[in-house]
């Protein structure tokens, strides 16, 4: 049974990790925009899920329909006016790299700054979907169970856009060379945009289905991006079912050593694969290496 327990934990945290990192692997792995703004916008996300459900009574799950939409139009307009100027200065794709790596890094400040003076620094948390449902002989919380399930749909729904549409060729074309690309007629700027705006309505996705069982604050944000990066990068930029395999695989660990060994080298344990694939794979679990 504690076996078990172990799984199921492992499993749904792991969920919840790779709802978290699928936003910022199609930003950066199409865009080439390393977003370490992410973050902060799963919190603004979760600030206003809790909003919504506290003081208008509106279900997190009713008000991803009205969140989605303004977070994807929200995400295309600040990659054309806030990124798309790097974009046509930057003379190769690392320094389009570094330079977003810098405005974000500003832009973190801003929206922190906002969230901070709006909702201050306390700690706020609100239940939803805490229902107990019984998995293999284990119980787990409905809210868990449903990060976990999302987080499996989307992934598996990204890897079908992306190798069974037309639009899907278009992003990987984009992602693999963007100075080739126009010589098939793809618009790189239009592609880079909608993968932008895909990517942050993704990342409210998270932030209000994880605000339904996690406590948060508006200075959280640089965990949730550390985290959703360590993610990315471990499965392979750009490859979602790398993504949400190396997201279960640090649960499970998280899970398993809290368990067997010391809850206080999870953290330590998680670090320590992330290591091990920089060195022996370098472009991730799944990531294709370079010749």
């Amino acid at each position: 049974m504690r076996l078990i327990d172990a799984l199921i934990f492992g499993l749904t945290l792991g969920g919840t990790y790779a709802l978290v990192a699928l936003g910022l692997n199609l930003q950066y792995g199409v865009a080439r925009i390393l977003n370490l703004a992410y973050g902060e916008m799963l919190i603004a996300a979760a600030l206003g899920g809790l909003v919504l459900f506290t003081h208008n009574g509106i279900s997190p799950l009713v008000s991803l329909i009205v969140l989605v939409p303004l977070a994807a139009c929200a995400g295309a307009l600040l990659y054309r006016i806030a990124f798309l100027p790097l974009v046509r200065r930057a003379r190769s794709r690392d320094a389009l790299e570094g330079d977003s790596i810098l405005s974000t890094f500003g832009l973190l400040f801003v929206v922190q700054g906002v969230m901070l003076a709006m909702f201050g620094g306390n700690y706020m948390s609100y239940s939803y979907l805490s229902i107990p449902v019984e998995v293999l002989g284990t119980t787990i919380a409905a809210n868990r169970l449903l990060a976990l399930v999302v987080a499996l749909a989307l992934g598996a729904s990204l890897f079908l856009l992306l190798t069974r549409t037309r639009m899907g060729t278009a992003l990987r074309a984009v992602a693999v060379d963007p100075a080739s690309a126009p010589l098939v007629a793809i618009d790189v700027t239009k592609i880079a945009m909608f993968a932008f705006a895909i990517g942050t309505a993704l990342v409210v996705v998270a932030g209000v289905l994880v605000s339904m069982f996690s406590t948060f604050s508006a200075t959280m944000g640089v965990l949730f991006t550390m985290k959703a990066l360590i993610v990315v990068i471990m499965g392979g930029v750009g490859n979602f079912i790398g993504c949400v395999f190396a997201a279960l695989l640090l649960g499970l660990s998280e899970s398993f050593v809290a368990t067997y060994v010391d809850p206080g080298l999870t953290l330590a344990a998680n670090y320590a694969i992330f290591l091990l694939v920089l060195v022996f794979r370098p472009s991730g679990l799944f990531g294709r290496t370079s010749r």
